[in-house]
């Protein structure tokens, strides 16, 4: 059997704050704001049950924005109202399964990492060069709700491309 690649839609994130989040993503990244916040309630409605059914029990109420990147990929933000969201301490447990980033593209990473940090998020790595000699760059930064964001400046086809798979 032939599968072809799938394509990225969005990522989802929790906030504690959907308001403020929808705010900072649109004005630190140029995101398109597309709807939202939308209040949604475990109150019998049609994207109530969606919400019950994917949360799970505990799930009675929470906020959704939904934003556009530059190449159409989405961010979905959520706040959970019941139960409430909370921040975690240590966000950065990357020797844990399951997503612990993700990762945008701009040219100029350093500019965009100051503009992270200016805005209440944080800068937590260097600026990386990936490959000596070679103008592939890295960041590593966090949103004001502790989300990780990478920042690279150029698509990750273009720094993989035709490198050595076994190095």
């Amino acid at each position: 059997m032939t599968y072809h690649p799938v394509a990225v839609t969005h990522v989802g994130m929790t906030v504690t704050d959907i308001a403020a989040a929808t705010n900072w993503y649109t004005e630190a990244f140029g995101c398109r704001h597309i709807i939202g916040p939308l209040h949604v309630k475990n109150d019998g409605s049609q994207i109530g049950r969606v919400f019950k059914g994917i949360f799970g029990e505990r799930f009675e109420e929470g906020y959704v924005s939904h934003l556009a990147t530059a190449n159409g990929v989405g961010i979905e933000l959520f706040q959970f109202v019941i139960p409430e969201s909370q921040p975690v301490e240590d966000n950065f447990r990357y020797w844990k399964t399951g997503v612990f980033h993700f990762c945008l593209v701009d040219p100029d990473i350093e500019g965009l990492a100051r503009r992270i940090a200016g805005m209440g998020g944080k800068q937590r790595s260097e600026v990386w060069t990936l490959f000596e000699g070679e103008p592939f760059k890295a960041v590593y930064c966090e949103d004001p709700w502790g989300n990780l964001i990478e920042i690279y400046s150029h698509s990750t086809e273009l720094m993989y491309a035709n490198r050595d798979r076994a190095a």
